[in-house]
């Protein structure tokens, strides 16, 4: 019978759609689709829907500010230390922490969420693997002091900036230890039990998670950070975002994510709800095989490249202000984020600089996704670049595909976005400013370019204990990439939602995971 209950409660809520179109006022419906669900274990969930979650029903040691995400806010621990040789980082954790099962937080908590998470070598586990740990040697680096202290040590060359960043990332999640291990099948770390249950000490918990369907929290009213105002959230997965755009506009939904141009161009001037394009820590940019082609090799057709880019007009008049332009490799709203736009769309300058560097009749396939929107770019860029005398035929087709071509140097061009996969400039500046040449598919790699100085740069970087350094150096790479390389990132992207206007206290930061719901009202 209990089992029954959630879907019960669905089909109520279901039932006062149809009869008031307005939702219950204790309750924030969410319609977006949830079909990219593969856990909801912080060690493995990595798709939106999850880590849109994340901070809704856990908490990490140290969180960014989602109002200014450089900043990171003490959240499990209240202060933390770093050694004298950077190499370690000592946390005092809050006394009064408790998890939402009521047991208290601890160091073996900390220690138990860390580790698991190398042990299940999931996909999101390279971003702690970074710090030189591995399944065989992570306990060691990971020390209980007492109950309310610990510490974690890493041997890689990186900084405690750099380890901070990482430890806010949502893979760090710290889990409720006592209640995971109670429910773990053989050794697999409580892995399958946390992928629909929720085990954490967030402002929700997860009580119902039917697949393709629905997803229902409830509210937390011991969490650290205090009850939320809402008792539940109820997150109903709507595939298209047509229908999804319908029930917001009804009063169905209280917030629809996920909208595209067209749904955002429909619901402006509507009565009742509030379209917004949030800017998203995502890039949408153009990449060269260099060995593609001894043109598509030459920095003399990179720099014609970036005057056949049609920016604005792909930004503003094509995609209807759902993106804005952008040229470097890191998003605006990061640390050292270069924001200036120095290339603007310009045939004639591109023509006289292919002349000059004797390029003629220049010719390139364009790879790309056949969805929305990068097909439509490409399209776009196709024409741009005719305009300049360079021939480009479009190579469309499963996103799974192009990629595997792209990572087999099997392609002349590249038209593709990238976002990053934790909260320091590290992640976009290890794909467009590191090649080691050791197999490692980093986005440099796949363009087949050969860059020690900036490996050398990236490396230092990431090392590099002194924020004001770590910031100059984080410019000096996105200026040389941004100059002479075989990319040209052109957009950053919004994030499209729409929100009933009786929605208060919704808060949405510039990365993927940066969704807050505990603060909302209606």
């Amino acid at each position: 019978m209990k089992a029954l209950l959630p879907s019960v409660l669905f089909t109520a809520i279901a039932a006062t759609f149809s009869v008031q179109a307005a939702t219950p006022p204790d309750t924030l419906v969410i319609a977006q689709s949830i079909d990219d669900t593969s856990s909801f274990d912080p060690a493995q969930g990595f798709e939106l829907t999850t880590i849109q979650a994340f901070n809704s029903i856990y908490q990490r040691l140290v969180q960014s500010d989602p109002n200014n995400p450089i900043d990171l806010k003490p959240t499990l621990a209240t202060s933390w230390e770093a050694a004298k040789d950077n190499r370690s980082l000592t946390f005092t954790l809050s006394p009064k922490a408790v998890f939402a099962s009521g047991n208290p937080l601890t160091a073996d908590d900390v220690i138990f969420s860390l580790s698991r998470v190398v042990k299940l070598n999931l996909e999101p586990s390279f971003i702690l693997t970074q710090l030189g740990w591995t399944d065989k040697n992570v306990d060691t680096f990971l020390t209980k002091i007492d109950d309310h202290h610990v510490k974690i040590s890493w041997t890689a060359n990186v900084s405690p900036s750099f380890v901070l960043s990482l430890l806010s990332a949502p893979v760090s999640s710290i889990v409720d230890s006592k209640l995971v291990k109670t429910n773990a099948a053989a050794d697999d770390l409580g892995h399958q039990w946390l992928s629909n249950h929720s085990a954490g000490s967030g402002p929700y918990q997860i009580r119902n998670y039917i697949p393709h369907e629905v997803v229902i929290l409830s509210a937390n009213p011991t969490s650290p950070e205090g009850a939320p105002k809402l008792k539940t959230i109820l997150i109903k997965n709507v595939p298209d975002p047509a229908a999804r755009r319908l029930l917001i506009e009804q009063g169905d939904a209280d917030i629809a994510r996920n909208l595209g141009s067209d749904q955002m161009a429909a619901l402006e001037g509507k009565k009742g709800v509030k379209p917004l394009a949030i800017p998203y820590a995502s890039l949408y940019f153009l990449q060269f095989n260099a060995k593609a082609s001894p043109a598509l090799g030459n920095p003399a057709f990179w720099e014609a490249a970036r005057y056949l880019f049609d920016y604005n007009h792909i930004a503003h008049d094509l995609m209807k202000n759902q993106f804005q332009v952008h040229q470097a490799f890191l998003p605006e709203g990061y640390l050292g984020a270069v924001n200036d736009t120095p290339y603007t769309y310009d045939p004639a300058k591109a023509k006289a600089i292919l002349a000059k560097a004797g390029l003629t009749n220049v010719s390139f396939t364009l790879s790309t996704s056949n969805q929305p929107p990068y097909l439509d770019i490409a399209q776009a860029l196709q024409a741009s670049f005719a305009q300049g005398g360079v021939t480009v035929k479009l190579d469309p087709g499963l996103s799974q595909q192009i990629s595997t071509k792209v990572k087999a140097h099997d392609y002349d061009a590249y038209m593709s976005s990238w976002g990053p996969d934790y909260f320091d400039p590290n992640t976009n500046a290890s794909a467009f400013a590191f090649n080691p040449e050791d197999g490692s598919k980093t986005l440099a790699w796949r363009a087949n370019w050969s860059i020690p100085a900036l490996n050398k740069l990236t490396l230092a970087a990431i090392a590099e204990p002194d924020q004001a350094k770590r910031v100059a150096d984080y410019r000096q790479l996105q200026l040389e990439v941004q100059k002479d390389s075989p990319f040209v990132v052109g957009l950053q992207a919004k994030s499209l939602i729409a929100v009933r206007d009786n929605i208060k206290g919704y808060v949405q930061g510039i990365n993927p995971d940066m969704v807050f719901y505990s603060k909302v009202t209606k």
